[in-house]
């Protein structure tokens, strides 16, 4: 019986792809394709255009699949690239627009109430303005430090906080007036 580790079959499907198998392609894509129109969606409210660029990333994917150095994992990798590709896009169609706010305040967030279902919370995020979402998403969805937010989106540190801080402001709002209407109490 031989025993085929997880990492090294990634490995080999990756090496395999990179030689243009469809297969393996094909594996990769099917493995993967959830999970990163799941992200192309958080950033783009329209269904059809986020799948569009996840199938636009994808071939981003195979084509720079062998610059993919194995540090880190693939999925990661690929992450990366989706939510590259979903910044140039709403960047393309001049979505994003950021206010300069000097004088904002961080507050505090416990963040979004654990009651809320998968699609009430991405409904909320839906409705913050583009550059909001998109700050909130890199920040608390993907992980990433204001300085590293700032240099992927051309703007500076303070911006992307005070993004941040507007985005968590009206997602608060958003929570007790969905709250009150699910009470009745509005």
């Amino acid at each position: 019986m031989k025993v085929i580790h997880l990492h090294q079959e990634e490995t080999e499907i990756i090496q395999l792809a990179i030689d243009n198998n469809r297969q393996a392609q094909q594996l990769i894509y099917s493995k993967f394709s959830s999970k990163m129109l799941s992200v192309c969606r958080q950033y783009i409210k329209d269904v059809q255009l986020a799948e569009d660029v996840m199938i636009t990333s994808f071939m981003k994917v195979f084509t720079n699949l062998k610059r993919f150095e194995n540090k880190g994992s693939f999925e990661g990798w690929i992450r990366r690239i989706m939510v590259n590709e979903c910044i140039s896009y709403l960047r393309v169609q001049k979505k994003i627009k950021f206010v300069e706010d000097e004088n904002y305040t961080e507050e505090s967030f416990n963040g979004i109430e654990s009651q809320l279902s998968t699609d009430q919370i991405q409904f909320l995020i839906d409705g913050l303005p583009d550059g909001y979402k998109m700050v909130f998403n890199l920040y608390a969805i993907e992980g990433y430090k204001h300085n590293e937010i700032a240099t992927m989106l051309g703007i500076n540190e303070g911006t992307s906080k005070s993004q941040l801080s507007h985005a968590r402001k009206m997602l608060q709002k958003q929570i007790i007036t969905l709250k009150r209407q699910e009470n009745g109490t509005e």
